[in-house]
């Protein structure tokens, strides 16, 4: 498959499964000798894929559509990519992705469920097909098609990298702010079901605030941040980045910071690529698959524990039966999840203060 010089690569999931492929778009350029690479993504992270390295064309598909404008809209994804790639790889089981990567090449490899009720036609029609292993980190998922295309890979998380300008406009911003080292403190993510409870997040930075060291608290202008950023309480050191930055400038704040505390979101992703200090706070979601990846050690988290250290990450958890149920909130319809009310500022706190103060943390 050394002739291969437009490849379509389709990843319909959330914005952390399209900043882990990133390590996938390079060894893929590598290896074919700089071919077009299109990417299929979902609108919802069309801004994220724009910063992609060596991405050509991005195609969007778009949720929020009616049913009208649904099929319209997979006609003319269909036309812009039937048969106009040597090689198309999708990164998700889900059936349209499927036929989507089979439709726009002859030489399709794709992500699978292992239940062969749900799979046989798949497996039929594919070029090449993995299964998706829920068990396993997405970053790792991410790669298999590599193992199916003969190429070797490193398993180190690369970051993209934010633009000189982008660092420029930050380091402005700093310099006018009076501020060298900080931490970035991020508080939301893209549902609420998975954000911490304001009374804790108030308590935890109500210690942050006495630790003499500007928390840079951001987000982007989105509802759920917006509603954040209306109740920040007024405590010294805590500054409001909340709607400051673009995609790109926050990769470059966060470049710059001395560790990121905040939620299991696409925000962690990106600190973990930038071998940043890391203190995440988990809610339902399964670690094995999306628990920060260590580039020191090339692993994650794999087992659900109150509080854990590996290498520069430390997650913190509640102690309940019941975590991580991998459900979207207790009701798995995006309500609260009563885990997150469970996990005490205090111990995300001491464990921060330690290691600020060059003691060692707690591994588990």
């Amino acid at each position: 498959m050394k002739n291969t010089n437009k490849i379509l690569l389709i990843v319909q999931r959330s914005n952390g499964d399209v900043y882990l492929c990133l390590n996938l778009i390079q060894e893929l350029y590598k290896y074919y000798n700089s071919p077009q690479i299109d990417i299929l993504v979902n609108d919802d992270t069309f801004s994220l894929a724009k910063l992609l390295p060596f991405i050509t064309k991005i195609h969007t598909f778009s949720y929020a559509k009616k049913r009208d404008g649904r099929w319209r809209q997979e006609i003319k994804i269909v036309k812009d990519i039937f048969r106009k790639y040597d090689l198309s790889i999708n990164l998700t089981a889900s059936d349209r992705s499927v036929l989507y990567a089979i439709l726009a090449s002859k030489k399709s490899i794709s992500a699978i469920e292992k239940d062969n009720n749900k799979s046989w036609w798949k497996k039929l029609l594919l070029f090449k097909y993995y299964h998706f292993n829920k068990n396993q980190h997405i970053f790792l998922n991410n790669l298999k098609p590599l193992n199916l295309l003969n190429i070797n890979y490193e398993y180190n998380l690369e970051p993209i990298k934010a633009s000189s300008k982008a660092i420029n406009r930050v380091k402005k911003i700093l310099i006018n702010l009076g501020i060298k080292e900080f931490f970035v403190f991020h508080p939301s993510a893209q549902y609420n079901y998975k954000i911490y409870p304001k009374n804790l997040r108030d308590q935890l930075l109500s210690y942050l605030s006495n630790m003499g060291i500007p928390i840079l608290v951001t987000g982007t202008n989105n509802k759920i941040d917006n509603d954040i950023k209306e109740n920040l309480p007024s405590f010294p050191n805590i500054v409001d980045f909340i709607g400051k930055t673009s995609l790109e400038e926050y990769i470059a704040l966060n470049s710059l910071s001395l560790a990121y505390i905040g939620m299991d979101t696409l925000n962690m992703h990106i600190a973990a690529s930038q071998n940043k200090r890391i203190f995440a706070i988990f809610g339902p979601t399964n670690l094995s698959m999306w628990s920060p990846w260590s580039n020191y050690s090339k692993m994650s988290a794999s087992k659900d524990l109150p509080m854990q250290t590996y290498d520069n990450v430390t997650i913190f958890q509640a102690d309940m039966h019941c975590v991580a149920c991998g459900k979207a909130g207790c009701d798995d319809n995006h309500g609260n999840s009563e885990c997150l009310y469970n996990i005490k500022p205090t111990m995300i706190f001491e464990q921060i203060e330690k290691w600020h103060n060059g003691l060692e943390v707690e591994i588990y």
